[in-house]
């Protein structure tokens, strides 16, 4: 990661210039010399997402490593390297901006909208998908003594799948999501509560 803590000097470091300069900067080499940006629906999705994610890598940081690979109606992609937890950011939201990014790389270049992108540095997503397991755990426990239902805070997608993964085959409780955009979240209910 670049040590430089003025953030007008890290976006000059990557050719992004202030509001208020007079005088464009040049573009990046690697931008100037590359090829236009024409959706080919014949390209290999993992090709695209491969070659956007390490140029993104190299440019924060040249020890950062990326391998692309194909799961379950999503491209997988893990970020490794020295530094590469730092990436995730506060609460994954750094990681949750690239994954967006990634996503909408791959639309633009190779047309493929159907694709989730799933992207994780040093293991971030994979420590968090346990915590979340954990605590849906201990709340289904709790939810199934009081008999009353439990209304999380709201938390983007992933995560409340995640929840609700876990609990899916649990014998006690059900999960319903509720709310809409980024309010939306995840109840913990009874199986019996309402029936």
């Amino acid at each position: 990661m670049d040590n430089r803590t003025n953030l007008d000097d890290y976006l000059a470091g990557l050719g992004i210039a202030g509001a208020d300069e007079t005088e464009a900067p040049p573009p990046a080499p690697e931008v100037a010399a590359g090829p236009a940006l024409v959706p080919d629906p014949d390209e290999d999705p993992r090709a695209v997402l491969d070659r956007f994610l390490t140029g993104l890598a190299a440019r924060i940081d040249p020890g950062l490593s990326v391998s692309v690979r194909e799961g379950e109606g999503a491209l997988e992609v893990e970020i490794t390297g020295e530094n590469a937890a730092r990436l995730a950011g506060r609460d994954g939201r750094t990681l949750g901006a690239i994954e967006v990014l990634a996503y909408t790389v791959l639309a633009k270049q190779a047309g493929r909208t159907d694709l989730r992108v799933r992207v994780d540095v040093g293991g971030f997503r994979k420590r968090q998908a346990d915590t979340l397991t954990r605590l849906a755990e201990r709340l289904a426990v709790q939810v199934a003594k009081s008999g009353e239902p439990h209304e999380l805070q709201p938390m983007p997608a992933a995560d409340r799948r995640v929840l609700h993964i876990a609990l899916k085959e649990h014998p006690d409780v059900t999960t319903e999501s509720v709310g809409e955009g980024s309010a939306r979240r995840l109840i913990i209910k009874p199986r019996s509560y309402g029936a």
